[in-house]
């Protein structure tokens, strides 16, 4: 009995021990957030261990993990950055809900960032910059000389937010992309006339390049700061952090660190220089409800481009889709074949890849505006499920009713018309109804090729105000405003083209 407690007692402290040395570990590691599919030099899978991640936001969350320990409210000595990886424009969000303690990827300070979250103090200065083709150099120097043109950038940044502000004065066209090398590309290809982005952003893709495709601007549009990012509750913490990013801008590792990634530059040392001497905080955002009446413009634009997408390609799915089921009922052996295989084709693959094929697999035969491409590629998608739904409405019609129309001396034709495609009208309308409303939302995954629509600008406010929130049920509400209509039109048409009892 005795060695039986003395075991359990033992046993017990072992796991205390155990739990309390873990806790103590996780006291002793910072883990940060980032995305390293943005890339080199901020963050990047390192080439020699793909299981590790390089660039200067890496050195600065580990430069910011050693001197914690050192501070006021730093504990338990030095600690070590562990990285988790993150979407971009999910950092502020991950951070609320404790994925991790710090967001570190050029994060970009904002007055919106500074009113939802415990921000650091700025580390980097970097420049908003234009990216043209050379022989744009001469005749473009800013967003004024853009008219009419279209202009490229990440979506959720500043630049972006730079792009909206200019453009019912300048009259360009702001396109959001949902990384930082297709918007070069294009502007290589020419589908558009510039790129707003950070400098360093500009000069990687010109390096990449080979500095042939296209030249930087020099005067550049606006500047901004990168920052970290914590918790609102994490405030403390954040103060813990400032000190160590001014300790290291002090004591020259910050510099170093830039200097080794090839990023520093004379704004970097002037930025220091005021950050050491000042300890105030940047100015705080406006309310939530200014906010959303200042977003309601951009989200009812795009809520046009959801409509419009939609019902021109559910028009062309319609038309393709009826081809494809009268080919299939009434065509030959081949034709068959023929519309079987495209159907199945259709059907057995990715919407999102049938959009990246059309708009830049054909780039090199072809090149789609974003608007047409986005409209083939849900309207061609569609058309494989309409046809289906056509033909088993058409082969659905009682064979008798067709027997007994042909003994009448009746025409295919004619049959088709007055028989068989009434009946089948009627019952595919439901499913027709069904595939508009999902087409409907389906309808965001043009986003990838740069087509602004409700969930894409949605996206965007949510990642500016730092939360889903309200943006999701505004998006949502939009949604449902255009899609219950739908189907209380199908539930009417569906009454008054009941049979008779």
């Amino acid at each position: 009995m005795i060695a039986a407690r003395t075991l359990g007692v033992t046993g017990l402290a072992l796991c205390l021990s155990t739990t309390l040395g873990a806790q103590g570990a996780s006291r002793r590691e910072l883990v940060w957030g980032g995305d390293a599919e943005g890339g080199a030099p901020f963050v990047e899978a390192d080439p020699a261990n793909p299981s590790r991640v390089r660039g200067f936001d890496v050195e600065v969350a580990e430069r910011i993990a050693r001197g914690l320990g050192g501070v006021r409210g730093g504990r338990g000595g030095p600690r070590t950055a562990r990285f988790v990886q993150v979407q971009w424009s999910n950092i502020d969000q991950s951070v609320e809900r404790g994925d991790f303690t710090l967001g570190l990827s050029g994060v970009e300070d904002t007055p919106v960032r500074r009113a939802r979250h415990a921000v650091t103090i700025p580390y980097f200065e970097f420049r908003e910059v234009l990216a043209v083709r050379p022989e744009d150099a001469g005749r473009i120097h800013g967003l004024a000389d853009l008219r009419g043109r279209r202009v490229a950038t990440l979506g959720a940044t500043i630049a972006y937010d730079l792009l909206v502000a200019a453009r019912d004065s300048t009259g360009l066209i702001p396109l959001s992309y949902d990384d930082d090398v297709h918007p070069y590309a294009d502007l290589a290809r020419g589908r558009v006339d510039a790129v707003l982005l950070d400098h360093i952003i500009a000069q990687r893709a010109l390096r990449r390049s080979g500095g042939l495709a296209f030249v930087i601007v020099a005067q550049p549009v606006a500047l901004g700061h990168y920052v970290g990012v914590l918790a609102r509750a994490d405030s403390a913490l954040r103060d813990s952090v400032d000190a160590v990013l001014r300790e290291a801008m002090r004591d020259g590792s910050l510099e170093q660190i830039f200097r080794r990634w090839e990023v520093w530059d004379p704004s970097q040392g002037a930025l220091f220089e005021r950050i050491v001497r000042s300890n105030t905080a940047a100015a705080t955002g406006s309310t939530a409800t200014s906010h959303v009446v200042a977003y309601l413009p951009s989200l009812a634009r795009a809520a046009g481009v959801t409509a419009l997408v939609s019902l021109l390609s559910m028009m062309l799915a319609v038309i393709v889709g009826l081809g494809l089921a009268s080919s299939r009922v009434y065509g030959p052996v081949w034709l068959r074949v023929a519309t079987t295989v495209y159907i199945e084709l259709i059907r057995g693959t990715p919407l999102l890849l049938q959009l990246f094929v059309i708009y830049y697999g054909l780039a090199g035969v072809v090149r789609l505006p974003a608007f047409l491409a986005a409209v083939l590629a849900l309207g061609l998608n569609y058309a494989a499920y309409e046809a289906e739904i056509y033909r088993g409405a058409l082969e659905a019609v009682p064979r008798p009713q067709l027997e007994a129309a042909r003994t009448l001396g009746l025409s295919e034709l004619q049959i088709l018309r007055l028989v068989r495609g009434p009946q089948a009208l009627r019952l595919a309308l439901a499913p027709m109804t069904n595939d508009f409303v999902a087409l409907l939302k389906d309808s965001s995954l043009v986003s990838v090729i740069t087509v602004v629509e409700l969930t894409k600008e949605t996206a965007i406010y949510a990642t500016n105000v730092g939360s889903w929130v309200v943006p999701g049920a505004l998006c949502a509400a939009i949604y449902l405003a255009m899609s219950l209509p739908l189907a209380r039109l199908a539930r009417r048409l569906e009454r008054r083209w009941r049979p008779a009892a």
